[in-house]
C-alpha cells in the first residue's frame, strides 16, 4: 500500500483527504508542524507528499527546500492563492505538481497515480545512458555528473531523460509539454523553461558555459553532450 504525507495547518481538510484517500486504497499521514516535516518524512518514509504553501512557522517552499536536502519524494503543492509566481517558485524549488485550492478530490486523485505510475513503470530497453561526464541509470533513477552523484527530483530526473534520449535533436516546448506526464504544464508558460533552468544548475551549467543542454532561441533545447553508449539489459531469449 503507498504511503501518503499529508502537510497542512487545515486539520478540517487533512481529516477528508485521509478519509477519501484511504477509500482508495493509500495510507495516510497528516502533519500540521510544517518545522517537523523532515523528521516525519525521515521516519514515515512516504511515496509521496502533498504539501501546502501557506503554513505557520515555515512555509511550504522552505518545507520542500529543506526535504530537497535530502529526499527526492514526489510532492505535490497546494495553494489557495493561485498566483504564477507561486507555481514558478514551486517548480523551481523541484516540486512535481501544483493544484490550487479548493480542488476536486477525484482530480488530486488522478494525479497522485500519475505520479505514482510514472515513478514506478519499467524502464525501456535501454536502462543506461552514458555520454561525457553524465551517466544517467534509469532503472535506479541514478545520475552521476563526472562521477559524483547529483540529486533531482522525479520531474527533473524526468526531463533529463527524455532531453538526453533524444540528444542531438532540437525538442520544442510543445514536445516536452505532451511527454512530461503528471504536471498541467499548459497552465503556465515559464513552467518547462523553469524545469530546464533548474536542471541544467543542477548539472553545473551557466549562461556562458553549456557542456549538456543548449537553448535553441524561440524554439526550445537540445542535448549536445558527446554520446558514448547506451548499455541494455539482457533478454532472457536464446539467440
Amino acid at each position: 500500500m503507498k504511503k501518503i504525507l499529508i502537510i497542512d495547518d487545515d486539520i478540517k481538510l487533512t481529516d477528508l483527504l485521509e478519509e477519501f484517500l484511504a477509500e482508495n486504497k493509500f495510507q495516510t499521514k497528516s502533519l500540521h508542524e510544517s518545522t517537523k516535516a523532515l523528521g516525519v518524512v525521515d521516519k514515515y518514509v512516504p511515496d509521496l507528499i502533498i504539501l501546502d504553501i501557506t503554513l505557520p512557522e515555515m512555509d511550504g517552499f522552505q518545507v520542500l527546500r529543506t526535504i530537497r536536502k535530502e529526499h527526492e519524494t514526489p510532492v505535490i503543492m497546494l495553494t489557495a492563492r493561485g498566483e504564477i509566481s507561486d507555481r514558478v517558485v514551486g517548480l523551481d524549488l523541484g516540486a512535481d505538481d501544483y493544484m490550487p485550492k479548493p480542488f476536486e478530490p477525484r482530480e488530486l486523485l488522478a494525479r497522485i497515480n500519475s505520479i505514482l505510475r510514472r515513478v514506478n513503470e519499467p524502464s525501456s530497453l535501454i536502462d543506461i545512458l552514458e555520454f561525457e561526464g553524465l551517466h544517467i541509470d534509469k532503472m535506479k533513477q541514478e545520475v552521476l555528473l563526472d562521477g559524483q552523484p547529483i540529486h533531482l527530483s522525479t520531474t527533473e530526473f524526468e526531463a533529463l531523460v527524455l532531453i538526453a534520449e533524444h540528444a542531438g535533436e532540437t525538442l520544442d516546448r510543445e514536445f516536452l509539454v505532451e511527454n512530461l506526464r503528471g504536471i498541467q504544464w499548459q497552465s503556465f508558460d515559464r513552467s518547462i523553461d523553469v524545469l530546464v533552468s533548474r536542471l541544467r544548475s543542477k548539472l553545473g551549467e551557466t549562461p556562458e558555459r553549456t557542456r549538456f543542454i543548449k537553448t535553441v532561441h524561440g524554439v526550445g533545447y537540445i542535448f549536445i553532450a558527446v554520446s558514448y553508449t547506451h548499455l541494455t539489459l539482457p533478454t532472457n531469449r536464446e539467440v
